[in-house]
């Protein structure tokens, strides 16, 4: 007989969540811990979304993704989950460029960033401090029609050296472009570069296993290989419960952490939503996905000191098209020393390329696997620049596509990122056509990353509180 990985859970509950990304589980501890009833389901067969690793031979354990976000992780961390987590968290030593435009490494800081600008590049020193401040007072109710490539011609005009150095870390980071809102970029770029860049200490297993403590503590009912084909809504358009598994379970409100266009179009049902809304729905265009090459060392071999983040390139200038092609020019490598992981003994680095997920998803299955094994190949080669003894070391390599994002996120088109930034407001706007119904996740690109992840949870977790208290019941 399968196994039931739904036994002994509840006829029904005040709050399901869809997905266990960082804003399903930020969402279900802040409700758990205001009282409420949770259960948390995940299809995956383990929790933490795109913040979560994998284990091959030899013991080696990969992060997917880059391991880096702002110093506010730390206090949203300390409030939202432990301090124990929180003290986890630390900043990566050195951020790297390397390309044909310049060769350089910095602390990522407002401070380190305003020198090299001026000392290495020769901008103003009041046109870098403009920027800067320009940058910081971006929020979300300013001007949404200038792009980035227009905030970047305004201070910068014919700079693409100054472009790449302040905004492909940014795209890498959560898919950004230079026609996308400057506010955006604006907005991230400022929570990044006023401390550096930081990274939890101890590896996303240990991360996510001590969310999941504290998720149990708080009374979180969390459930695995467990996929929601349903959401159930009356007609009179409220939440009543959710299909997964099979088996209907009844409750007062979700919280999907799930793709956007899946909950609105697979899960929830077009028939439950005003004509306008779902216009706006199917116009949301999806984030890009990536590449990575995941490379390990064998046991106890190592390389010397590399950086932590290093931006490599052979493509002159910003060039979106050029990032995202499948002629790779631009790659991220994030270094993983035996510090990442205190007591072991293992030197890996993980490779990130933009990608895109119509360049994968046409490919045969002999393509598809000559094409990653030519990835591999090619990411060797280049990480050869950095670690001439790179072949002799290496105990484990594989790749993963837009393809593999699909697979384990059930992203649509497998995007890393999410949506672009109209994807917010109708993330926002749902529980105004159908009460009840929210959604958290990486839309709008301020909500992307570890850190947007978390802080839309917290938000959106509100919202549902707001919905489910005794005062908004009239009681």
């Amino acid at each position: 007989m399968p196994k039931d990985f739904l036994k002994n859970a509840r006829d029904s509950y005040d709050v399901v969540v869809i997905g266990s990304g960082l804003a399903g589980m930020t969402s279900a501890n802040i409700l758990a811990r205001a009282g409420y009833s949770v259960l948390l389901l995940e299809h995956h067969y383990q929790l933490g979304g795109m913040a979560t690793w994998f284990k091959r031979q030899n013991g080696h354990i990969f992060d997917i993704s880059l391991h880096g976000f702002p110093a506010g992780m730390i206090k949203s961390c300390r409030k939202y989950w432990t301090r124990e987590i929180a003290d986890s968290i630390v900043p990566l030593r050195g951020v790297r460029f390397e390309n044909p435009q310049f060769s350089l490494e910095t602390t990522f800081t407002r401070e380190d960033f305003t020198r090299i600008l001026i000392e290495e590049f020769g901008i103003a020193p009041e046109t870098v401090q403009r920027f800067f401040d320009t940058a910081r007072s971006m929020n979300f109710f300013d001007d949404q029609q200038k792009t980035t490539r227009e905030l970047f011609e305004e201070f910068f005009p014919g700079r693409d050296d100054v472009v790449r150095l302040l905004m492909e870390p940014i795209t890498y980071a959560n898919g950004s472009t230079l026609e996308d809102p400057a506010l955006t970029y604006g907005i991230v770029f400022s929570n990044f570069m006023q401390k550096g860049v930081y990274t939890f200490q101890g590896g996303t297993d240990l991360l996510v296993r001590q969310m999941r403590e504290e998720l149990e503590r708080n009374g979180v009912d969390l459930r695995i290989r467990c996929l929601v084909e349903q959401i159930e809504i009356s007609p009179d358009r409220r939440v009543t419960g959710v299909v997964v598994n099979g088996r209907r379970i009844g409750c007062r409100a979700v919280m999907s952490n799930a793709n956007l266009k899946s909950t609105i179009f697979r899960m929830a049902g077009e028939e439950h939503f005003d004509a306008k809304f779902l216009e706006e729905a199917r116009a949301i265009r999806l984030n890009n996905s990536s590449c990575q090459v995941y490379l390990a060392m064998k046991p106890g071999m190592g390389f010397d000191f590399c950086g932590d983040l290093l931006f490599h390139s052979e493509h002159r200038g910003f060039d979106i098209d050029a990032m995202l092609s499948r002629n790779i020019s631009s790659r991220t490598f994030s270094f993983y020393y035996p510090e990442t992981r205190p007591g072991s003994d293992r030197w890996l680095v993980v490779s990130s390329t933009n990608a895109s997920y119509d360049d994968w998803a046409s490919l045969s299955e002999e393509e598809y696997k000559r094409s990653k094994e030519e990835l591999c190949r090619s990411t060797i080669s280049c990480l050869e620049q950095y670690i001439p003894n790179l072949r002799d070391m290496l105990d484990h390599v594989e790749a993963s596509t837009p393809r593999t994002f699909e697979h384990y996120t059930r992203h649509w088109q497998g995007a890393s990122f999410g949506t672009k930034f109209e994807g917010l407001a109708v993330s926002k706007a749902l529980p105004e056509q159908v009460s009840g119904l929210f959604h958290a996740g990486s839309v709008g690109i301020i909500m992307s990353g570890w850190l947007g992840a978390v802080n839309y949870g917290v938000i959106v977790a509100n919202d549902v509180d707001k919905l489910l208290s005794p005062a908004a019941a009239g009681v």
